[in-house]
């Protein structure tokens, strides 16, 4: 331990700013990426590493740029967009000399203090996604308008959904004239599926791109660095080494260390260094917060008074609101506030608003005021900000909420939501209404509206199903069993919810909200049809298609009578799609009808939408052509809208159409690709599984194809999404098939069988009807078989649906096979593969063509029926379905032929380097499977199983799954490994 000696100079240090010390390489980064705009600059690390300070040091520099700064604060700004609001208000340029479109209209509501200086207001848009756009427009035109060359974002981490938004709105617009962008924010605490992430994976071609990760600093920084603080004069070692050792070297915290110490006189010079006293009997804090408490607990009451009213506030405050928080007089705050100002605790601006320096300082600050006190503190902090023009309404909530007062807070939580639905952010709308319905006691009239609101809100989210979703479905289920709610309140809270289940994939729960609400929404004929519709759609439910037919007639009933071309526009097209998943003819009809483009942004989303199901539906007919054609228009329509999720959604349709064609080049990595996108969307999620399960079952990837079909049939099964699984079911069916397992093929495809016989749509039943044939005759019961064939033909009579009529030769083909005529059952094959070639359905007419070959040769005419088959063999293999041409070259040397010889392609350095039991890890891998799903599957350890996993990716060159996943399909990996033998 160092005592005191006669000889220390026992002079209390002068503490001055720490001096910028041990980023100069972080710097010179910094300005050589802003001096090739534009560019995007990411600053990451941990709370008081220095981002804000590195900042600072660059906006400090002489350099002629115009530069917009923007803070998040650690709350969510009532006004949608705060951070950058806040921004804008401390320019010094006078709007009106500025030259501003008629868009610049949209920008009166978040600068009401404009509002003489800017165009006139532009009518409201009902559509939130389209007012967003049009906002973000009018933000990127003032922008433009001010000249700026940069725009700084600090602590994004905390940034509100459509400040994010916005900014990657200016980044894909950036070009080579756009402002550049700095982004400063903790890893730590942003979200998987932050927009934040975002931000560098699709980058316009000319961007400059830099990510800077700041790190802890060297002991010899933190030297020079406390040093600087301290009149510039050398710290011991042993003193360096212990502030190292127990800040580990954050800026922050060494500041607030030194800070302390020298409040309590700690310091103190010996032989020309500063050196801390009494090293093992007081320890500098090892946090910021005990640091902070102590430093503040050394100022005067008064001073502690107005900190803690800081530190509620938690946000830059004027010293009227400040003032009123702490229960001071102005004069007396203001001296306050200096005394905290001198200690280096507060912060003020040019605009005489005053807070923290640090975030965590005021939390220190604000965790330490004890909970029987901090109800007061928000009660006068709420009736404070009350005083703010305009009235910051988030802020306010959250005031009320923790002062117990549950009438101001519903009321300002409701108004803000309201705010922040009609600038599109609907995801904050949502959250302050679930949190006010979840813990707020109210009168049973306001929960009902506010639950409704809440659905509407979550409706008009953009993310689906995440946590959120999940309070949002919980906290409605839970207010419709409040008592005393009428029938008509319960509808309009049913409705939503209805819709919402929908979006999760809960189709029947879905069906029955709806149901109910139906009846009890004669009010409203708009959302009554609407309703009408979804319950016309035959995804899922015991009804039969007439069922669902009755609910769209009802609904065209209504429709007609409507006014507003958008509400019929909206109603007509999800009426052409339910029809068409009805099998019913007239759909075509409805389809002819509709628009391919719109006239506002609002309009062009939903004909975007309607083009997409409408695509879907032809997929399910087998009219390619038409499915094409509806697809460009919806990809078209969403990506001119930049609709990130209607585009996923079209991409999964086309990537279905490129399979269904033929055109499979690619197809591996969309796959992979659409899956990551849809995670958290189960449908479509599924979707990308069941694409990635057909190439393995071509592939000959037999364990794979099970595995990940398996999942599509359970998953869909369990959300009620009866036609999802009626492909699932037909493909493990033909895999069990082929191992001569009829019993088995035929209990797959049992409950899918009886789904369409009750509904009646033999449209879904193109892949099932063949492969329950098949499994009938292959049980012997030939009779059961032409029954389900006879079946199939009157279910589509009158329809012109090629693909079920394709499947329906097929079935015809298979049953003259089985009773023996081998002549007539080729040619029989031969009119289905034609059926399929004309769709274009490449695929399944090289199957038939393989299955005339065989009758050909079984009627004898054996050279016909090898060349027949070699072609078949030479087809598939180019088409990339190598487990299939494996088995027709098995079937050539059975028959005595010479199996032609092709290229395969290797598998480009990496498949030599795996074991066979990595093998079974990636394949498993590709079929969705989980380390812990895996483990259980091949009877291994978790820990063999990563290790396993992570020899594959070291030996394939990658660094996730995904790309594991990917290089495996591309590199031709199980080519080889699953055939049924070696084709060359």
């Amino acid at each position: 331990m160092l005592d005191p000696s006669p000889e220390d100079d026992r002079t209390s240090p002068t503490v001055s700013t720490p001096r910028f010390v041990g980023r100069d390489r972080e710097m010179a980064a910094l300005r050589g990426a802003l001096a090739r705009p534009p560019a995007i600059v990411l600053v990451e690390g941990e709370a008081g590493i220095g981002k804000s300070r590195l900042l600072r040091e660059w906006l400090a520099a002489p350099d002629e740029r115009t530069a917009l700064v923007s803070v998040c604060p650690p709350l969510r700004e009532s006004l949608t967009l705060g951070p950058i609001v806040d921004a804008f208000r401390g320019i010094d340029r006078p709007v009106p000399r500025l030259r501003l479109t008629e868009l610049a209209g949209a920008l009166r509501p978040l600068f009401p203090e404009w509002s003489s200086d800017l165009p006139p207001a532009l009518p409201p848009l009902d559509d939130a996604k389209a007012a967003r756009h049009r906002l973000f427009r009018a933000l990127d035109e003032l922008l433009r308008a001010l000249r700026v060359d940069v725009l700084v974002l600090e602590d994004a981490h905390w940034a509100d959904e459509v400040t994010l938004e916005f900014l990657l709105f200016v980044t894909s617009r950036q070009h080579s004239d756009g402002p550049s962008i700095v982004v400063s924010y903790r890893p730590e605490e942003v979200d998987v599926g932050s927009l934040l992430l975002r931000l560098t994976s699709r980058l316009p071609a000319g961007v400059t791109q830099l990510r800077i990760a700041l790190a802890p600093m060297r002991p010899a920084d933190t030297a020079a660095l406390v040093s600087s603080m301290l009149d510039g004069n050398p710290i011991s070692q042993e003193f360096t080494t212990f502030m190292h050792e127990r800040t580990g070297g954050v800026p922050l915290a060494l500041e607030e260390s030194v800070r302390l110490m020298c409040d309590r006189a700690d310091l103190v010079v010996r032989d020309g260094q500063w050196v801390r006293l009494k090293l093992r009997e007081l320890q500098v804090p090892p946090t910021v917060r005990d640091s902070t408490r102590e430093r503040v607990g050394r100022l005067s009451p008064t001073a502690q008074q107005v900190l803690r009213a800081a530190a509620t506030l938690a946000e830059r405050s004027s010293v009227a609101t400040i003032a009123m928080t702490a229960g001071l007089s102005p004069a007396a705050c203001r001296g306050a506030i200096a005394e905290a100002a001198d200690a280096g605790v507060l912060d003020g601006d040019d605009r005489g608003r005053w807070r923290f320096r640090h975030v965590l300082a005021a939390t220190a600050v604000y965790e330490a005021i004890p909970l029987t006190d901090r109800r007061h503190v928000h009660l006068l902090a709420g009736r404070a900000v009350e005083n703010i023009h305009p009235p910051p309404l988030a802020r306010l909530a959250r005031h009320f909420r923790e002062a117990g007062e549950t009438q101001s807070w519903a009321r300002y939580a409701e108004q803000s939501a309201e705010l922040a639905m009609a600038s599109g952010d609907h995801t904050k709308a949502v959250d302050l209404l679930v949190d006010l319905l979840s813990w707020a006691v109210l009168p049973p009239e306001d929960r009902a509206r506010i639950a409704r609101i809440a659905g509407v809100a979550a409706l008009g989210r953009r993310e689906t199903v995440d946590e959120l979703y999940h309070r949002v479905i919980r906290t409605l289920r839970s207010v419709l069993e409040t008592p005393g709610l009428s029938a008509r309140q319960q509808a309009e809270i049913r409705n939503p919810l209805g819709r919402l289940l929908i979006r999760g994939g809960e189709a029947q729960a879905a069906l029955r909200e709806l149901e109910q609400a139906v009846a009890n929404l004669d009010h409203d004929p708009v959302e009554a049809a609407r309703t009408m519709t979804y319950l016309g759609w035959a995804y899922a439910g015991p009804w039969p298609a007439s069922t669902h037919r009755r609910w769209l007639d009802r609904a065209a009933e209504l429709t007609a009578g409507f006014a507003s071309p958008e509400e019929r526009l909206n109603l007509a097209g999800n009426r052409a799609a339910a029809l068409l998943m009805l099998g019913e003819e007239e759909a075509w009809d409805v389809v002819a009808g509709l628009p391919i483009d719109g006239t506002t942004s609002a309009e062009r989303l939903d004909v975007a939408r309607i083009h997409t199901n409408v695509g879907t539906g032809a997929l399910i007919w087998g009219r390619y052509a038409d499915a094409e054609k509806h697809l460009d228009v919806a990809l078209r329509l969403a990506d001119a809208e930049q609709a990130s999720r209607l585009h996923h959604n079209v991409r999964l349709e086309q990537a279905n159409l490129a399979w269904l064609t033929g055109r499979w080049e690619g197809l591996a990595e969309r796959s992979a690709a659409l899956a990551d996108a849809d995670r958290d969307r189960p449908a479509h999620y599924l979707g990308s599984i069941r694409l990635a399960a057909r190439l393995a079952a071509a592939a000959g990837r037999r364990r794979a194809a099970e595995e990940q079909f398996r999942l599509v049939l359970e998953e869909s099964a369990r959300l009620g999404a009866a036609d999802d699984t009626m492909e699932a079911a037909a493909a493990l069916a033909r895999l069990w098939l082929a191992d001569g397992n009829s019993s088995r093929a035929l209990q797959i495809t049992n409950e899918p069988m009886e789904t369409v016989l009750k509904k009646g749509i033999w449209v879904w039943a193109t892949d099932l009807v063949p492969a329950r044939v098949e499994a009938l005759i292959a049980a012997g019961d030939l009779s059961a078989a032409t029954r389900l064939s006879d079946q199939f033909a009157r279910g589509l009579r009158g329809r012109t649906a090629p693909a079920p009529r394709a499947a329906l030769t097929v079935c015809r083909a298979l049953l003259v096979a089985a009773a023996g005529d081998h002549g007539r059952a080729a040619t029989a094959h031969d009119r289905a593969a034609r059926a399929w070639s004309a769709l274009p359905r490449p695929y399944e007419a090289m199957l038939a063509r393989e299955r005339q070959a065989e009758a050909l040769v079984a009627h004898g005419e054996v050279h016909q029926g090898r060349e027949l088959l070699a072609a078949q063999y030479e087809q598939l293999f180019r088409t990339g379905a190598r487990g299939d041409a494996d088995r027709v070259a098995h079937r050539l040397r059975e028959h005595g032929a010479d199996v032609p010889r092709l290229w395969r392609g290797g598998r480009r350095g990496y498949g030599d380097q795996l074991s066979p039991r990595e093998l079974d890890v990636v394949q498993l891998v590709i079929a969705g499977k989980t380390n812990r799903e895996i483990s259980r599957i091949l009877a291994k350890s978790p820990a063999t199983v990563d290790q396993q996993l992570r020899a594959a990716m070291r030996k394939l060159k990658v660094t996730s799954r995904t790309a594991l996943a990917v290089k495996a399909v591309e590199a031709g990996v199980f080519a080889e490994e699953d055939s049924v033998s070696d084709a060359s």
